[in-house]
């Protein structure tokens, strides 16, 4: 039986998780089909209970805006997702309607991959923009880099609460600040990780431009599209090291694939290259 998986969220027309996963499938000689499905949160529970229906089954990819809709949708979260009550990654443990549904956070392994293959420091004195579920990750991901602390800086202080949940249940120190003072912070920084959507720190962008402090630290900034960011460009432009959204979302894919192919070979090189190539990321320098 052939065996099928998709990307859920809303809008999910824009999705490269499709292209990402049937490389790898394909690569890997694996029987799964992955599409992309628009799923509001409001029609969530409504869609996870039409699944039990349907046999086959083997994972689900989620993303905004679910990720924190889907703990409640599953029978077991483990791992770091217990506690960032953020989950990225469903795995059906046995094809059929008696599925057991199991939710995992990929997105932390994906940061921590994408930050090491940009060469960040380990232990980084780190900057966290945005507070919400992907900033949680970004905690989680830092702490995992030897990271004791961090600062996150929200338009709004009062309304962090996943980044601060995650920084509590890892033990790990933060400090909320408003966005208004980010810029000061930024060049200092060893990481700096953004989770802000689309545009929203292009103002950021112009004011460090201005500023012209030289950096040599990373930036991870998890939008994509467009690309490169203009906080992205400017950061380069005074010397730092850029990493596009697109690395995170490869390397939590690959471990997606691990886990809905049940192949630990789904982290190859081999595996990755062809990956790379869906999207038109560069090949990996080994």
């Amino acid at each position: 039986m052939s065996l099928r998986a998709a990307v859920l969220g809303h809008p999910i027309g824009h999705s490269k998780s499709p292209a990402l996963h049937l490389a790898a499938y394909a690569k890997l000689g694996a029987d799964i089909g992955y599409t992309a499905i628009d799923v509001t949160e409001e029609s969530l529970p409504a869609f996870m209970e039409s699944l039990r229906a349907e046999p086959g089954w083997r994972g689900l990819s989620v993303t905004m805006p679910l990720k924190k809709a889907m703990v409640r949708e599953v029978d077991e979260v483990r791992g770091v997702a217990q506690v960032l009550g953020v989950i990225n990654t469903v795995v059906f443990e046995s094809v059929g309607e008696s599925g057991r549904r199991v939710g995992y956070n990929t997105d932390v392994a994906g940061i921590v991959n994408a930050l090491r293959n940009a060469g960040a420091v380990e232990a980084p004195a780190a900057v966290v923009l945005g507070g919400g579920g992907t900033a949680a990750a970004a905690v989680a991901a830092l702490q995992e880099l030897g990271a004791r602390s961090v600062a996150v800086y929200v338009r709004d202080t009062g309304r962090a609460a996943e980044a601060r949940a995650a920084a509590s249940g890892l033990g790990m120190e933060i400090a909320v600040r408003p966005i208004s003072e980010a810029v000061a912070a930024l060049a200092g920084a060893d990481v700096v990780i953004s989770t802000l959507p689309p545009r929203a720190a292009d103002g950021m962008a112009a004011e460090l431009e201005v500023l012209g402090t030289t950096t040599g630290g990373v930036l991870l900034d998890v939008a994509y599209d467009p690309w490169p960011s203009r906080i992205a460009a400017v950061w380069e432009g005074l010397g730092g090291t850029v990493v596009a959204g697109l690395e995170m979302l490869l390397y939590q894919a690959v471990e997606q694939v691990r886990y809905f192919t049940g192949r630990d070979d789904a982290a190859s090189a081999e595996v990755i290259d062809v990956m790379c190539d869906a999207v038109g990321a560069p090949r990996r320098v080994y």
